[in-house]
């Protein structure tokens, strides 16, 4: 009853005709409300590390081993360049100013997500790690070029979703290694959790382990091999090829966006057939040579042995038997069945000179010189007697 007097004051007071005051629940999600499950949990790393400054030649290294790596996110990583890594130490800001700095600027990766360093650099006592396309867009100066009333040459970036993480050492950069830098980044990044598609990888030849690990697509692998070199494409095309209705269809992977390296990868079937590599401000370069070398997937694999003849060319197997395994054979097997012999002579044909039934006896059965008894058919006329013919003139 109550309930129904409610419902109908509250029409009531929606019409005009009674003035009821009402009541509303308001949900504000606010700071600590969406940085709650946001862990914050913190275990520094202790690695020794070289004393000796690091060399041009470390760099480079650095810079090779490093640009490209794919991990996985610790912990939430804000959009924006405020984390701040400190070698065996901190790391800053602190956890509720970490939170606010999600909460404010968005986040660039989830825990758990894949995480790939486009960029770094090395400079004094630090080194800046770019993730995902960095924090910043680039500058296109083409954006700002506009010819008569057409729009712009080429459109502004889109807005950068990156991170940026900075590694500080004490006093200078030593000469360390990519390993080393990998083992300081584990409170932020995890370079070292294998996937089911890392797992897979390890299962491959050297050369396609190999290429797998450097980021590389070779034309003839297929979907899962690049899925484990590359992750999953940004973008999917399905297309005909020379637009001929009846050829073969192909699917195309695209990796990257303007203004970073951008890969199309070409798959006919199950296979890569072209891989396009497009860097900004050099030639496109395409492969559509096979570059497997021989080297296939284990599972790819497949060997045929025609009847009962084993693949490693050992002769032909054992045939098929009722025994049991280990049991000896009877003493009284006779082997393969043997067919008895069929002696009887074999009858001449008919007509010829070693015929019986033909010859010139005086037995007024057999045929004589001037033809064929009355009554029995001609050996020579091919014809045997039938039945009457059916009367036709019956009515």
């Amino acid at each position: 009853m109550r309930t129904r007097t409610y419902r109908w004051a509250l029409i009531a007071g929606c019409i005009g005709l009674v003035s009821v005051p009402l009541q509303a629940q308001v949900f504000v999600v606010g700071e600590k409300t969406a940085t709650a499950d946001i862990s914050t949990d913190f275990t520094p790393t202790n690695l020794s590390l070289p004393t000796d400054r690091m060399t041009e030649r470390g760099r480079r290294e650095l810079v090779r081993n490093l640009e490209a790596e794919q991990g996985f996110a610790h912990r939430s990583l804000p959009r924006g360049s405020g984390v701040t890594l400190h070698a065996n130490g901190t790391l800053s800001p602190n956890p509720e100013e970490y939170r606010r700095m999600v909460y404010q600027k968005g986040e660039a990766a989830a825990p758990g997500d894949r995480v790939v360093i486009t960029a770094m650099e090395i400079k004094g006592d630090r080194i800046i790690l770019d993730l995902n396309g960095g924090p910043y867009a680039k500058h296109r100066f083409l954006s700002h070029i506009q010819l008569n009333d057409n729009p712009v040459v080429a459109a502004p970036a889109e807005q950068p979703t990156g991170a940026r993480v900075t590694l500080v050492f004490a006093g200078f950069v030593p000469e360390i290694s990519a390993p080393e830098v990998k083992a300081l980044l584990v409170p932020v990044i995890d370079f070292g959790v294998k996937s089911s598609e890392q797992a897979y990888a390890d299962t491959l030849p050297s050369k396609l382990r190999d290429a797998i690990s450097a980021h590389e697509v070779l034309v003839g692998m297929n979907h899962r091999m690049v899925l484990a070199a590359l992750g999953a494409p940004d973008s999917k095309l399905r297309e005909q090829q020379s637009g001929d209705p009846n050829g073969a269809r192909y699917e195309e992977w695209i990796y990257g966006h303007v203004p970073q390296t951008v890969r199309f990868v070409r798959f006919v079937g199950d296979r890569v057939t072209v891989v396009e590599i497009a860097v900004l401000g050099k030639p496109v370069e395409i492969h559509d040579k096979d570059e497997m070398g021989g080297s296939r997937d284990p599972a790819d694999t497949r060997e045929i042995a025609m009847g009962d003849k084993k693949p490693d060319g050992q002769g032909t197997a054992a045939a098929p038997s009722l025994r049991l395994p280990g049991e000896a054979a009877p003493a009284n097997s006779q082997g393969n069945v043997q067919y008895p012999k069929d002696n009887r002579p074999v009858p001449p044909p008919p007509g010829s000179s070693s015929d019986p039934s033909v010859g010139t006896s005086s037995d007024p059965s057999s045929p004589s010189a001037d033809g064929p008894k009355a009554g029995r058919p001609s050996i020579t006329s091919g014809r045997l007697p039938g039945p009457a013919p059916y009367p036709t003139n019956l009515r």
